[in-house]
């Protein structure tokens, strides 16, 4: 697959100064009067684009120029109101940044394309209101917008850098993969490219890390999906909704149990975590089906290395007293990360029905990014059911990587 010609590129180091942290919102005033007047500008630049590109067939270069700043610009100030990066950003949209975005050259654009933008522009869209907020009004983007994946991450990060003066790795990539989209929606209305947004999660960021996660997810998949059962999914899927519903009571029962016991012990019974294990593969298992993430009928029985998407989840070990004690507390930013994911996923799912239906297969990068919540979810069940004390990482990494 060809690089996307938008690129994020992220040279941060985690690193942050509490006192601008604190006051992060307040400092960015400036900023928010001068994106207001340049983006009534941009507006005006990007009719004219569109009315030039439908001509020339190619966007004139003082436009690229002009919008591709722009859309810098927008990326470094959303980096530094996010808290993904901490460097107080100039007012040029020029490189240097420390989150920065490489944009192409102009190039040729099919007309048709250029003249059905919008329209083929909304599932694009959709993905960019669910992981940024608002893609349309800087305003009311810049405003925090509750629910989205980025809002969340940076909501837990304001707590986290301020305890801690450094951001954690998760929240930043969970953060700088929304921000990196969001950059190639904006390139994509605006006309300075014509190559389509991408969603893999996988390609969003350089240098993932290579997380050695207690549980993780494996498997191999070549993408095609049978048309047949994509169009029945849902009903296909009822059988496993109501055995995984009464398998969920008795593992509510048994993470009680296992509650009480890891509390004695510092660790849970064998025979309980294998039995939770087995209900968190198979859970997994399910809405990988039911998401379009994987194509197989699973099986009813959670079994280890039984559907090409395994969970992989680690034998159990001891765990301290104190957070299995406060698990459900410690548990909540989590749980606050988990809530965007799964509504992202669902959105997955929606777009990869529509494709597979199409094409008989899922595009690449919904089907990773679908992964990439089913394995933050795998991870938060496998917390707060005692089967790991390691917290769920939020941002892509090397293992998420199919293999």
């Amino acid at each position: 697959m060809s690089e996307h010609p938008i690129r994020l590129v992220v040279g941060d180091d985690l690193q942050r100064r509490r006192l601008t942290v604190f006051f992060r919102l307040l400092l960015a005033i400036p900023h928010y009067i001068w994106a207001a007047l340049w983006t009534i500008v941009a507006f005006l630049a990007a009719v004219m684009n569109w009315l030039a590109t439908l001509v020339l067939g190619r966007s004139p270069t003082f436009l690229h120029r002009f919008l591709a700043a722009y859309v810098k610009y927008v990326t470094q100030l959303s980096a530094y109101l996010y808290l993904i990066a901490d460097a107080y950003p100039a007012f040029d949209g020029q490189a240097g940044y420390p989150i920065d975005v490489t944009i192409a050259p102009p190039s040729r654009q099919r007309r048709w394309r250029v003249l059905l933008r919008l329209p083929l522009a909304l599932p694009a869209i959709l993905i960019g209101e669910t992981l940024f907020g608002n893609s349309w009004g800087f305003r009311r983007k810049q405003s925090l917008a509750p629910g989205s994946l980025l809002s969340i991450a940076a909501f837990l990060a304001w707590f986290a850098c301020l305890i801690r003066g450094r951001m954690p790795r998760g929240l930043r990539d969970t953060g700088a993969y929304s921000l990196s989209y969001n950059a190639q929606l904006w390139a994509y209305l605006l006309l300075l490219t014509e190559s389509y947004p991408d969603s893999d999660p996988l390609a969003a960021l350089q240098d993932l890390p290579d997380e050695d996660a207690p549980i993780h997810l494996r498997g191999a998949d070549d993408l095609r999906r049978s048309r047949l059962t994509v169009l029945f999914r849902l009903p296909l899927s009822v059988p496993h909704l109501i055995w995984l519903t009464l398998w969920g009571i008795l593992a509510l029962l048994a993470a009680i149990l296992s509650w009480i016991v890891s509390l004695i012990l510092g660790r849970s019974p064998s025979w309980l975590h294998r039995f939770l294990a087995a209900y968190v593969r198979y859970k997994i298992s399910v809405y990988a089906y039911l998401y379009i993430v994987a194509n197989p009928f699973p099986g009813f029985a959670g079994k280890a290395g039984g559907y090409p998407l395994d969970t992989v989840i680690a034998e159990r070990r001891q765990q301290r007293r104190w957070t299995v004690l406060l698990r459900l507390l410690l548990a909540l930013p989590a749980l606050a990360i988990y809530s965007a994911y799964s509504s992202l996923n669902l959105l997955l799912a929606i777009l990869g029905w529509c494709a597979a239906l199409i094409l008989g297969r899922i595009p690449g990068g919904l089907r990773n990014a679908g992964a990439l919540a089913l394995r933050y979810s795998a991870q938060t069940h496998g917390y707060l059911l005692l089967l790991t004390d390691a917290y769920p990482y939020s941002g892509p990494c090397e293992s998420d990587r199919p293999v």
